[in-house]
């Protein structure tokens, strides 16, 4: 199942959350064999993750991007770059209360994937997100 890696990459702007989608979408078409819940909850996932980058990213328009994702034996794996400017830790996010009007996109992400990290060098923040295979729902 290790194989090619899938790459998108461009302004982090909301037109190109599209090619996200569509980047996600070919993943899966490519290994049928990874549990459709899987899919979906990685696809969410990541989906936070790009859309915080272009909501929040500055300077706004100016951000560029590279979205490449993996899929092993049993993970699947995104990497994402951006040149925004730097974000904050916020493993152990926490979900706001109910009148928040934000916030939870993090919290939401976090908790569907196995591990995520977030690292600043040279002017790039790297994420780092995978989800193993096979949980199914377990959040």
């Amino acid at each position: 199942m290790t194989g090619e890696d899938y790459t998108v990459e461009g302004f982090a702007v909301p037109d190109e959350l599209e090619s996200v989608h569509a980047l996600l979408s070919r993943v899966a078409a490519d290994h049928p064999e990874i549990d459709p819940m899987d899919v979906m909850l990685f696809e969410t996932a990541v989906i936070e993750i790009a859309n915080n980058v272009v909501e929040y990213g500055e300077p706004e328009g100016e951000v560029r991007w590279r979205l490449t994702l993996r899929v092993t034996d049993d993970e699947i794996q995104a990497d994402l770059d951006d040149t925004g400017q730097e974000f904050e830790a916020f493993t152990g996010a926490v979900m706001p209360g109910e009148d928040a009007e934000g916030g939870r996109g993090l919290a939401i992400a976090e908790s569907m994937f196995d591990k995520i990290e977030l690292e600043r060098a040279d002017g790039l923040t790297h994420w780092t997100m995978v989800r193993k295979l096979g949980r199914g729902l377990g959040l």
